[in-house]
């Protein structure tokens, strides 16, 4: 007999009471006493027949809304996936049957417990993946839990941005749930066995099963939503319980002020379309041509690109002001400094919010995840008129690859030319990002291995190279065809990279861990038509070819070209924006803020520094004291100064920042977001 299957033979308390109700309904009935007892012992045959039906309704139900959402993809399932399933199914069923049958029960404060259980985790597993896989095209798993910021700050910066539509998403189950629960206590209607007690018991051991049980929930996600929730949420609950992490800092939902209508100065007539790319560091890449008749040997890592826009004028001395990309992207898009506070990075215009106010046309395409630590909720309300992101351009996009590149360059083609000039558009390439994606039929750098080990570190680097070297094509594609199109001529092309990568030049690999020019040295460029810059404009940027310029100076010059830097109702914004239009005669260096600590993405590894033109005041978590480089006469960073030989930057970071990063707990610039309760 199954544990939480009625029994076929009640207990005799439960038949004499069952015969006693008989007869008394007889006696009323009178002449219909014998047709009351068949239709009485027929309902009782029917329960325990359909009872043990009704327990299998809430798998059924799961398995419907699935195949709703993406039946495509289950019927292309292979067998060990299909088998994969079927093992979900299982685990789905027993936990739901097992939860309703207790909650089925005719008396006792266990069936409202688990009721309440049924009830809940119906709503929130089955509701919550209806809705995550809306926004996302994919459930909710392990991953997303673990790369999104604590618990708290994911669910409630989600339904206040969206609570809307989370609240569709969740009261169907909610009802149904309700529902079944209703239901149950009319049909299952469990007796008083051996049997019906263990199942009551077992349910909340199958509650708790059911968070530490594996699963496939990766790309193929082979198996039912509620499962992969459950599994998400129990590797979330040990990851909070066993690790003690101050990295939980994340992007929120951004609450710009309305902006007046702004009128562009009167000056040439020019669309702006800017490419970011992902983690690409300066000597990946050719910022500036390559001599005219050179062998693309001239420009290895991005031959492409380098033969798309002969005429750029390149900035060789670009430079990031963190190596974390929504750092990257709130610095490059508001004109902040990374040390400006979580509630001015939110409530900032971007360029986007700028560029709507003087009507332009708007838009921003990228083959990053949007799940990705809660990027969506940044750029979900960007006033734009195209958007998309990686799962719109593969459902199956991996969370740090996102789509292929190909893909979004294809797709920036096809939707470009309906944009209304003027326009400001952004492409976001992403395939850079490790574990970096490449062509194995192309693949120039070689030896190339995808192996971290340090004794294969060079041909790890040659491995991230063809990977720049693959999305080079992308990216030239988009170039060649905007320059072929009709509006080609009056398009302005902006290019750079959010940070670089390290490859242990300094022990460590990849980004985030430093303000070292490994990490923050970045390609930087832009290719204008004939007409699109005036002789003044042109001048300037040719002049700060070699100049030590900074993302902190992108927006600036971004506003001026869609002629809007000097507009009198932006005096207060430009105000505090530390950096210069590039379209400008230089005033001279400013002392400028690095980080990758900030008030929208916490570090799991402090550091911290300033530079002044080309000297870097930088510490690392371990580092007590400040070091001091002259980047021009030191590129590699080998040579300490000193503190003393940075001039006054020691005292300006101390007081930003309260110290060197292995002195300092908390960073004197996020002191009051760490002890305030977040709101977002």
């Amino acid at each position: 007999m199954h544990p939480f299957k009625p029994s076929n033979d009640p207990p005799a308390a439960d038949a004499d009471a069952a015969s006693r109700s008989s007869r008394g309904l007889a006696r009323d009935l009178g002449p219909d006493r014998t047709a009351a007892r068949a239709r009485l012992r027929s309902l009782a045959r029917a329960r325990r027949r359909y009872g043990r039906l009704f327990l299998a309704l809430p798998l059924l139900l799961v398995v419907l809304a699935d195949v709703r959402v993406r039946g495509d993809r289950l019927l292309d399932l292979s067998a060990k996936h299909a088998a994969s399933y079927l093992g979900a199914m299982v685990e789905s069923a027993a936990l739901w049957g097992l939860l309703l049958f207790a909650a089925s029960a005719r008396r006792g404060a266990s069936r409202w417990i688990a009721a309440l259980l049924f009830v809940t985790l119906a709503t929130l597993s089955l509701g919550g993946q209806l809705y995550f896989h809306r926004q996302y095209a994919t459930y909710l798993n392990l991953d997303a839990t673990l790369f999104g910021t604590s618990l708290s700050a994911s669910l409630f910066g989600q339904l206040r941005a969206d609570g809307e539509n989370f609240l569709r998403s969740v009261l169907p189950p909610l009802l149904l749930a309700i529902a079944l629960v209703w239901l149950g206590r009319r049909i299952v209607r469990p007796g008083r066995t051996a049997w019906a007690r263990a199942a009551r018991l077992a349910a909340p051991a199958g509650v708790a099963a059911a968070f530490v049980l594996p699963c496939s929930y990766r790309a193929v996600q082979a198996s039912t939503p509620d499962v992969i929730y459950f599994h998400a949420i129990g590797g979330l609950i040990k990851e909070l319980v066993g690790v003690q992490t101050t990295a939980q800092v994340r992007p929120g939902l951004r609450t710009p002020p309305a902006l007046p209508p702004l009128t562009p100065r009167p000056g040439p007539r020019r669309n702006v379309l800017f490419i970011l790319t992902e983690s690409v560091r300066a000597d990946a890449t050719c910022s500036a041509p390559a001599a005219a008749g050179a062998a693309p040997s001239g420009c290895p890592g991005t031959p492409r690109i380098d033969a798309a826009a002969p005429g750029r004028l390149p900035l060789t001395q670009m430079r990031s002001n963190a190596s974390t990309t929504a750092i990257g992207l709130a610095v490059l898009w508001s004109g902040l400094q990374p040390i400006a506070t979580r509630e001015e990075l939110h409530t900032a215009p971007l360029v986007f919010d700028y560029a709507d106010a003087a009507g332009f046309d708007g838009a921003y395409w990228t083959s990053h995840h949007m799940m990705f630590a809660n990027s969506r909720l940044y750029v979900q309300d960007l006033p734009v008129s195209h958007q998309c992101g990686a799962t719109e351009l593969d459902p199956l996009a991996d969370i740090d690859l996102g789509a292929d590149d190909r893909k979004l360059s294809a797709h920036v083609r096809s939707e470009l030319p309906s944009l209304r000039e003027p326009f400001l558009a952004v492409a976001h390439f992403g395939n850079t990002h490790v574990p970096y994606l490449v062509d194995p039929e192309d693949a120039p750098f070689q030896p190339a291995l995808e192996s971290k080990a340090p004794d294969d570190n060079e041909a790890y680097r040659n491995f991230y190279r063809n990977a720049v070297y693959r999305q080079d094509a992308a990216i030239a594609e988009l170039i060649d065809f905007v320059r072929r199109s009709p509006v080609g001529e009056r398009t302005v092309i902006v290019f750079t990279s959010d940070h670089g990568e390290a490859f242990r030049e300094h022990g460590q690999l990849g980004h985030t861990g430093s303000i070292l020019d490994e990490e923050i040295r970045v390609p930087g460029w832009i290719d204008a038509p004939p007409g699109t810059l005036t002789a003044a404009e042109e001048s300037a940027l040719r002049a700060a070819r070699d100049e030590l310029v900074f993302h902190t100076d992108v927006t600036p010059t971004l506003l001026d070209l869609m002629g809007l830097w000097e507009e009198p109702a932006l005096a207060g914004y430009r105000a505090a924006m530390v950096g210069r239009s590039l379209l400008r005669p230089s005033p001279g260096p400013a002392a400028l803020a690095l980080t990758n600590c900030t008030g929208i993405w916490g570090c799991a590894f402090k550091n911290w520094g300033m530079m002044r033109g080309n000297m870097k005041l930088e510490s690392r978590a371990w580092d007590t004291a400040w070091h001091c480089y002259d980047v021009l006469a030191d590129p590699r960073e080998q040579h300490d100064l000193g503190p003393a030989a940075c001039g006054d930057l020691p005292r300006l970071a101390d007081a930003i920042y309260g110290g060197p990063a292995g002195s300092v707990d908390v960073p004197a610039h996020l002191r009051d977001l760490a002890a305030a309760p977040r709101r977002d």
